[in-house]
């Protein structure tokens, strides 16, 4: 019997992904944000609060990128999410990370995290309900360190991190369980 939890924000997993943008000076700055998703082929959607430093810094620039979090970096993926660009000048500097300049966008590739997707601003959502970014994908970048023998991103290399809200906790990938479009295809047999 499922007992009443009340109002959640009841999805899981959600990625956790490291955003990043240049200020008006060039300054990178970064935030962590777990209420994203791809929403086509090429584009991403990042619910970001209107007013938060990332968000200002994209609605200047006209650029960002995406990098999946992994569990090697969980530690500084954590203290951007906490920390404010808004409130907190040195933040980027304080990780210690290095940042270098997109050849595709006008926006920082945060060397440290193994997957990036370089990212032009398509529009900026400010609805009563809503606020954020939608973005096209350019191009992804990844190490080598992460690729499979089919030169794709291999998940059980990356070890990306998913974040979790009933617990407020990280979790990294798994075990691949099943080959996605093909495990149900029994059930279309009549």
């Amino acid at each position: 019997m499922k007992k009443d939890l009340g109002v959640l924000p009841a999805v899981y997993p959600m990625p956790v992904l490291m955003v990043a943008a240049y200020d008006k000076s060039e300054k990178v700055n970064v935030m962590n944000v777990a209420w994203g998703q791809i929403c086509s082929r090429d584009k991403i959607v990042l619910f970001i609060g209107e007013g938060k430093k990332t968000w200002l810094n994209i609605k200047e620039s006209r650029a960002f990128t995406v990098a999946l979090a992994d569990e090697a970096h969980v530690d500084v993926a954590d203290f951007f999410g906490i920390a404010s660009g808004n409130k907190m000048d040195d933040k980027f500097e304080r990780t210690g990370y290095h940042a270098v300049k997109s050849d595709r966008v006008h926006a920082p590739i945060i060397e440290e995290f193994p997957v990036v997707m370089e990212c032009e601003l398509l529009e900026m959502l400010d609805t009563e309900y809503v606020s954020g970014v939608v973005g096209k994908i350019v191009n992804v970048k990844a190490e080598e360190a992460v690729l499979g023998d089919n030169g794709k991103v291999d998940p059980l290399k990356l070890k990306a991190l998913m974040f979790e809200q009933f617990q407020n906790g990280y979790y990294s990938t798994g075990e691949k369980v099943a080959q996605a479009w093909n495990i149900g295809l029994g059930l279309m047999k009549e």
